[in-house]
């Protein structure tokens, strides 16, 4: 279960939490324009987008969770159990595997206009990497700084949603979470009046009740909610520094604690990694579970024209700074 948002301040800011009760040894790895990436049907792009952002590495291939192109389009996979369905191979269409869908849309599209264009023609399968890594039930959010869309593969076809809430978390289909959200028309930031029984002598006990109402379980449509909420009302300095700490924290609104939800006997979903990326800067933010430090790695500094994967491991492990 995951939680994936835009924000957008003087720049434009994407990210995710990645929630689950293991991890895959995911790094934040960039691949460089000239690094050779094979389609399984679509033959190999030699020269593409440079892209970052957090992967499992697979015999030298990039399985992304979420990345963003050096030109600023963001993407990333969360789970769809129980609604994905990938087509069949089909004649006459650009036939993309489900692992390879990040890649695809990254290494050559610059904006979701032109990602747009490319899901017009597209066909997205589900051939497996390999055999110990059938394909993942996920949909997909696509974002630049100017509008978001969400793509769900499902019996029915491949859906596009545009996004006008800039937030994805997993089930019901996208089209469900946006009219759930009906729902709470009357929830505001502001103190709420009295229009229950303005004869009756009511009035608020406490700050923040006009958001008395907004969800705070860890469903994926709970989820949806509150982070739609927060990132609507949203503030924050437009300095890069300033946009970076409030999307961590628009994202910690459903952040995951050991303990709180079980899904097997022992096991507890956490959120492994949060992660906030830069169109501007093509920097890659992220904290861990253990490690509430905010760590960056900057594409920019590397050699984008290069031919080799670039990957850094994740720093799990955070420290304590004492004062005295």
């Amino acid at each position: 279960m995951c939680t994936a948002a835009t924000y957008k301040t003087k720049g434009f800011y994407f990210g995710r939490t990645l929630d689950y009760e293991f991890s895959y040894g995911e790094e934040i790895t960039i691949t460089p324009r000239n690094y050779p990436i094979p389609f399984r049907h679509m033959g190999t792009h030699d020269s593409h987008y440079a892209i970052i952002g957090m992967a499992h590495i697979a015999g030298d291939y990039p399985l992304y969770y979420d990345a963003m192109n050096e030109k600023g389009l963001g993407m990333a996979g969360l789970n769809f159990v129980g609604n994905a369905a990938y087509a069949d191979m089909k004649d006459g269409v650009e036939n993309v595997a489900q692992f390879e869908f990040i890649p695809w849309i990254l290494s050559q599209c610059a904006t979701v206009s032109e990602a747009k264009e490319k899901l017009a023609v597209m066909n997205l399968v589900g051939t497996p990497f390999n055999p110990q890594l059938p394909a993942a039930s996920l949909h997909w959010i696509i974002a630049d700084k100017d509008e978001a869309i969400v793509v769900e593969s499902m019996k029915d076809g491949l859906h596009v949603h545009d996004d006008p809430v800039g937030v994805l978390t997993n089930n019901p289909p996208f089209d469900m979470q946006m009219f759930h959200l009906n729902n709470y028309l009357s929830l505001s930031p502001r103190q709420p009046e009295n229009h229950f029984a303005p004869d009756a002598p009511l009035s608020t006990y406490s700050r923040g009740m006009g958001a008395l109402g907004l969800p705070g379980d860890l469903s994926s449509q709970s989820r949806f909610a509150r982070v739609a909420f927060t990132r609507a009302h949203s503030v924050s300095g437009d300095s890069e520094e300033e946009s970076v700490s409030q999307f961590f924290h628009i994202l910690g609104a459903v952040d995951q604690q050991r303990g709180c939800c079980e899904v097997a006997e022992g096991k507890y979903e956490i959120t492994i990694y949060t992660s906030c990326c830069s169109a501007e800067t093509g920097t890659y933010y992220y904290t861990t579970y253990e490690n509430h430090q905010i760590t960056a790695v900057d594409m920019n500094k590397e050699n984008l024209d290069s031919g080799k994967l670039i990957r850094y491991p994740i720093i799990l492990k955070g420290e304590i700074r004492r004062q005295n």
